[in-house]
């Protein structure tokens, strides 16, 4: 057993099957990491749409904003993609430990973990990324100027940014989606499953 389980002694590890790939995902569940420490429905639905959509990331440049348990950016990573994660500081461990678990040996390059807190730290990032993902960030109405400030600082002429949102049990996410995201992007859904929404999203010019 690892150091890091050796810390946590909670941890919850179960499958999930994408796109032809198998991704044993750990989640540190008393490690203070709250939402954090669970895979959601969006991000889920993330996942499937990739698979349904044949979606292949070969030589894209990605981001991910809210990685949580990673699985999101490690699918984007297995389908070729290369792929910066990010979350608050704290949540870098699990993040780590799940990248370790998923990513071979010859693809670890294409792949990389970085805190990033919305409303400050995207200066830190570039804006030329080909893609931005994000599931299951919209849920605290509270945070939504410093997310919208964070997908137009790092949103270029030619990102596209998916979004997955629970648009039925997540407080003002139909206000964010319907009224806020439109005032600087075009938005579209271009998929549903259940009451989760994803939107692409682009910079209006």
């Amino acid at each position: 057993m690892s150091t890091t389980e050796d810390k946590i002694k909670n941890v919850e590890v179960k499958d999930y099957d994408y796109c032809g790939h198998t991704m044993k995902i750990s989640l540190f569940k008393e490690s203070s990491l709250g939402v954090s420490a669970y895979v959601w429905g969006p991000g889920l639905a993330l996942c499937q749409f990739f698979q349904e959509e044949n979606v292949d990331f070969t030589g894209k440049r990605l981001l991910e904003l809210g990685s949580g348990s990673g699985i999101v950016g490690i699918l984007a990573t297995l389908l070729g993609g290369d792929v910066t994660l990010t979350d608050k500081p704290y949540v870098m461990k699990q993040l780590e430990y799940n990248v370790s678990a998923n990513i071979p040996p010859d693809a670890k390059h294409r792949i990389k973990i970085s805190p990033l807190l919305w409303g400050t730290d995207q200066k830190n990032y570039p804006n030329d990324f080909d893609f931005i993902l994000g599931s299951d960030l919209v849920y605290c109405p509270v945070q939504f100027p410093c997310l919208f400030q964070t997908l137009r600082d790092l949103c270029g002429p030619n990102t596209v940014i998916y979004l997955s949102t629970d648009m039925k049990y997540r407080e003002g996410s139909v206000d964010f989606h319907e009224t806020l995201l439109p005032e600087q992007f075009n938005s579209e859904v271009v998929n549903t499953s259940r009451s989760n929404c994803i939107y692409k999203v682009t910079k209006k010019h």
